[in-house]
C-alpha cells in the first residue's frame, strides 16, 4: 500500500502485509531463528548488502517487517526497525550518532528512565548529556558546540504533561546540522506526528498505547524521508560518510535506502542485539489497529477526569494541556490532532508525600502501576517509584514533586473513575 494513498486508520490495518501462499488474514507470525538460501552466493550477497532479505532474526523478521512498515507509514517516515523495548530503541538511536567525547542536549521533562539512561549509564560511555529547558528555548542553543550528535525530546513528557516546542527545536537543530530525535509514545502517531514538524527520527516505546493492553515489551524507530541527505557530508557523521570495515568499507551515505536506520539494523542489531521477538512484533500488530479509536477514548476520558479534580477541593494543581488555562494549551491545538491530549493526568494534592501515596492505596479500579497506555487505568506516585532515584533538587528541576500523582487513564466508564479518584481524594 502507498501511505500517500490512504488515511491512518487504514494502514494501521493493512500497511505493510502481503498476504502469504496461505492467504491468512491475520499477519503470520515467523517465529524462525534464521532463513534459509537459495544458494551460496545468495548467501554471499545478503551479508554483504548485495541484495536484500532475510538472514537472521537477530536484525530481520517477517513479522517484525510488517510492524517496522506499519509504524513508518503512521509517522509519516522513510522506514522503520523494531527493538526490544522502548529503552533500546532510545539507547540505539544515540549509539547511532554518537560515541565517546561527543554530547548530546536533553530537554528536562523527559521519561525518568531516559533521565537515568542520559545521565548516568551513556556517561559511562564517555558521551555526555547536557539539559536545556523545554519550557525555555533560549537555553537550548548556548549548549550546542562541535561535538553535539543529537537534541533529544518529548513530544509529550510522561509524567510531567509538558509539550515541547516541536518546531522551535528543530529550527535551531537544522542551522547547526544536528539530528533531531523526539519520542512520541504518549501523543502516539494518531495524534501528533513529529516528522511533520522537522522532526529527523522518532522513537516509541510499543508497550505503551501502541500495543494497548499491557501485555508486551517493544521499541520502534522511524527515520525521515531526506536524512540521507543531511547526513551526506555533513561532519558531525563522519562515521556514516566514511568505510565502515565491519562491512566491506561500506560507505552508507552511498547506499540507496534510508541509511540511519540501516545501521541501526546492520551495525547495532547485529553487534548488541536487542532485538524484538516476532510474537512481541505481533501483539503490537494487534493494538496498533484499534489505536485511533483507543487513543481517543483515552483522551475524552482523560479530559474529562481533568476537569473533575480541577474543580475538587483537596486538589492543588491538575497538568492536563487539554485545559483551557494549561500552559501548553496553545501547543496542544498546534500539535495535535484536533487538541486530543492523549490519556496521562498529572496532579498535585493539597497534601504531602505520604498523603499521595494513600491515595493511590485507596483507588479501587485504579491499580498501582508503572505503566502507562493500558486499558486499565493506572495510577503512581513518581516520587516514591518512577522518579526515586532523583534527588529532591532534580526532582523540583523536572516538575516532579513529593504530592504529585501521576494517572494513566483508561476505557473504563469514565463516571466510574470520577468516582474512585473521589473517594480516594475524601480526606
Amino acid at each position: 500500500m502507498s501511505n500517500t494513498q490512504f488515511q491512518k486508520e487504514t494502514l494501521a490495518i493493512h500497511e505493510g502485509y502481503v498476504r502469504d501462499s496461505q492467504q491468512t488474514m491475520s499477519v503470520p507470525i515467523y517465529q524462525s531463528t534464521a532463513y534459509a538460501f537459495d544458494n551460496s552466493n545468495q548467501a554471499g550477497a545478503r551479508f554483504a548488502l548485495q541484495e536484500l532479505g532475510n538472514i537472521y532474526s537477530r536484525l530481520t523478521n517477517p513479522t517484525n517487517e510488517v510492524l517496522e512498515k506499519r509504524l513508518a507509514s503512521l509517522e509519516g517516515g522513510a522506514s522503520g526497525v523494531v527493538s526490544a523495548s522502548g529503552s533500546a530503541a532510545i539507547f540505539y538511536s544515540i549509539a547511532n550518532v554518537a560515541g565517546a567525547g561527543d554530547n548530546i542536549i536533553v530537554a528536562d521533562k523527559i521519561y525518568g528512565g531516559s533521565t537515568n539512561l542520559f545521565a548516568h549509564t551513556i556517561k559511562r560511555f564517555g558521551i555526555e548529556a547536557r539539559v536545556f529547558c523545554v519550557d525555555d528555548i533560549s537555553t537550548l542553543e548556548p549548549l550546542i558546540d562541535s561535538k553535539t550528535k543529537a537534541i533529544f525530546f518529548e513530544s509529550l513528557s510522561n509524567p510531567q504533561i509538558a509539550i515541547a516546542p516541536i518546531e522551535e527545536i528543530t529550527q535551531i537543530a537544522k542551522k547547526h546540522g544536528i539530528i533531531t530525535i523526539c519520542d512520541n509514545t504518549v501523543a502516539t502517531p494518531i495524534l501528533c506526528n513529529p516528522i511533520k514538524w522537522g522532526v529527523d527520527v522518532v522513537v516509541h516505546s510499543l508497550s505503551k498505547y501502541a500495543s494497548g493492553q499491557g501485555s508486551t515489551i517493544a521499541g520502534g524507530i522511524i527515520d525521515r524521508d531526506g536524512l540521507n541527505d543531511f547526513i551526506k557530508n555533513n561532519p558531525r557523521y563522519e562515521h556514516f560518510n566514511t568505510p565502515d570495515p565491519s562491512y566491506h568499507g561500506l560507505v552508507y551515505t552511498d547506499v540507496d535506502l534510508p541509511i540511519f536506520n540501516l545501521r541501526i539494523r546492520t551495525a547495532l542489531l547485529r553487534d548488541i542485539g536487542a532485538t524484538l521477538s516476532p510474537f512481541n512484533a505481533w501483539l503490537v500488530l494487534q493494538g496498533i489497529e484499534t489505536l485511533k479509536i483507543r487513543i481517543y477514548e483515552h483522551s475524552h476520558n482523560a479530559y474529562k477526569i481533568a476537569q473533575f479534580l480541577k474543580s475538587h477541593q483537596n486538589v492543588h494543581s491538575v497538568s492536563y494541556p487539554g485545559l483551557v488555562d494549561n500552559p501548553y494549551h496553545t501547543l496542544s491545538k498546534k500539535y495535535f490532532k484536533e487538541g486530543l491530549c492523549s490519556g496521562l493526568v498529572s496532579f498535585e494534592i493539597n497534601g504531602d508525600f505520604q498523603k499521595a501515596k494513600e491515595i493511590c492505596d485507596q483507588t479501587k479500579i485504579f491499580s498501582i502501576v508503572v505503566n502507562i497506555g493500558d486499558t486499565k487505568s493506572l495510577i503512581v506516585h513518581p516520587a516514591s517509584t518512577t522518579h526515586s532515584q532523583l534527588s529532591q533538587t532534580d526532582l523540583n528541576k523536572v516538575g516532579i514533586l513529593p504530592n504529585t500523582i501521576r494517572l494513566s487513564v483508561g476505557l473504563e466508564n469514565v463516571d466510574d473513575l470520577i468516582d474512585d479518584l473521589h473517594k480516594a481524594l475524601d480526606f
